[in-house]
């Protein structure tokens, strides 16, 4: 989750008599709203995955149903042109459509709590309580900001004009990009793909959502719930990997929403450049946590404990990263951490309820192997056991890594944490410059001029002082959230 704008709505313009070209941009937060209509249509479910047989006389038949379960360019283009027809009938423009599928959002929500729960455990072990809070309760949170605001959001804008287009008057009129791509990911994986498409909805746009296959019993559950509470005409999910998701960038869409790695992003952007389409990246980064020695240190560990560990196992965008202190406070800082992290997940955190798996043996792995890295292993002071066949890792605690390991030069996603020492805590400001923008920045301390040497002198996506990852709930009108869902507006001169 990182700060994002998504312009869902249609970048038009009209021209003034002066010639000249202008709009303007409404933000609108992480919270959102979902409607739904039950409208007979099949639901769209596509697997890379074909069961073969060994019976030779079964063997024309068998190829026959892969060929028909194949997701390739031509069934998406396919589906991108029914969806293009469904909006082109204007549909998903009316204020009354986009109502009732956020209305069957919030109803789905509602009736469907204990069947997203239990996905949510079998993807990730997610614990109930977690899953409930950082992914139906946000849901909800969004699907209601959405519906509480649409009909504001619809209504033009009454604009000034200038003195050479006198006696016209102008206002700004909202209006849908038309068919966009949402492509979700795994760590959050049924709230961050419920979100954009509230966004979507709520512009009135027809979607197509594509969840993560790492997550496959939330990809199901999402089909499955978008089939039963949504208008399909105008909805739509389509389940799968790589191919399935390389058929859907080949399609000409009207916007493109990804949430995910950095690697990926790239291919992503890449393909939506052959058709100059406009692109939401929402992509990772290390995210600091700043620790000074003045603060209430149980306090400020136990808020660090909900921001990493107690955050989907530190498989959060906006998870703490890494924790930076001075060389003199460390040791306390430590010794608070053991304390209070077997207060959170017992002294056995390995066999713990209360704390989330890895998602993937390939994420394991991945973790697993930063961990094993030359000169990083024996600067373990807290934790490290490891058990793949359950694919869990310890809270595991770090010292003093050298800076060119993996664990520093890449956003680790996982319940490893290295504490970085300096001598003074306002080194803390060259560590963080020296790398690329963070996507947040949590600083603990009591010190007033430290916290506005931090504002002034730091750049990042959000910034939290005494606490962490509680920015994105803020649903002011100019706080920099997770999801920003920014509509663009049309100057109309009349």
């Amino acid at each position: 989750m990182k700060s994002l704008c998504i312009d869902l709505f249609k970048n038009c313009s009209a021209t003034s008599l002066a010639g000249t070209r202008s709009s303007r941009v409404l933000t609108y937060r992480f919270q959102r709203t979902n409607y739904q209509t039950h409208l007979p249509s099949t639901k769209l479910t596509f697997s890379s995955y074909s069961t073969k047989t060994c019976f030779a006389t079964l063997s024309a038949v068998t190829s026959e149903v892969e060929e028909k379960q194949t997701f390739n360019p031509d069934k998406a283009g396919e589906l991108v042109k029914e969806l293009r027809n469904s909006f082109n009938s204007g549909r998903t423009k009316s204020y009354e459509w986009r109502m009732s599928q956020l209305e069957n959002i919030a109803k789905m929500l509602e009736e469907k709590e204990k069947e997203i729960t239990e996905a949510l455990y079998k993807d990730l072990s997610k614990p109930e309580v977690e899953a409930f809070i950082s992914e139906i309760v946000t849901a909800k949170s969004s699907c209601n900001e959405a519906l509480k605001e649409l009909r504001q959001w619809m209504i033009p804008q009454k604009v000034n004009t200038s003195i050479t287009t006198f006696p016209s008057s102008a206002e700004i009129v909202s209006e849908p990009l038309g068919v966009v791509l949402v492509i979700a990911t795994w760590n959050f994986p049924f709230l961050l793909s419920v979100d954009p498409v509230i966004g979507a909805i709520s512009a009135g746009n027809a979607v197509v959502l594509k969840p993560s296959e790492i997550a496959p019993a939330t990809s199901s559950l999402l089909a499955k719930l978008v089939e039963e509470y949504l208008d399909n005409s105008a909805v739509k999910v389509v389940e799968g990997a790589v191919p399935e998701t390389t058929a859907l960038l080949e399609q000409k869409w009207d916007k493109i929403l990804y949430t995910g790695s950095a690697r990926v992003g790239r291919i992503v952007m890449a393909a939506a450049a052959k058709h100059l389409t406009p692109v939401i990246l929402e992509l990772g980064g290390k995210s600091p946590a700043v620790v000074h020695s003045d603060v209430d240190l149980q306090v400020a560990v136990r808020r660090i404990i909900a921001g990493k560990w107690a955050l989907n196992n530190g498989q959060a965008c906006i998870g703490v990263d890494y924790i930076i202190t001075t060389k003199d406070f460390a040791p306390k800082l430590i010794e608070a951490l053991k304390i209070e992290l077997e207060q959170f997940f017992g002294k056995d955190p390995m066999n713990s309820k209360d704390i989330s798996r890895v998602v993937s043996s390939t994420q394991f792995k991945r973790l697993a192997k930063m961990l094993d890295e030359d000169k990083v292993s024996d600067k373990i002071v807290l934790g490290g056991q490891m058990d793949e066949n359950q694919l869990k890792i310890a809270p595991t605690i770090l010292l003093d890594i050298p800076e060119e390991s993996q664990l520093m030069q890449e956003e680790i996603f996982g319940p490893l944490m290295p504490i970085v020492t300096v001598e003074t805590i306002e080194d803390s400001f060259d560590v963080i410059n020296s790398r690329p923008k963070p996507l947040a920045v949590y600083v603990f301390t009591n010190n007033e001029q430290l916290k506005k040497g931090f504002v002034e002198n730091i750049s990042s996506g959000g910034m939290l002082i005494n606490d962490t990852v509680l920015h994105v709930t803020d649903s002011s009108p100019l706080c920099i959230h997770t999801y920003v869902f920014a509509f663009l507006h049309l100057h109309k001169l009349k």
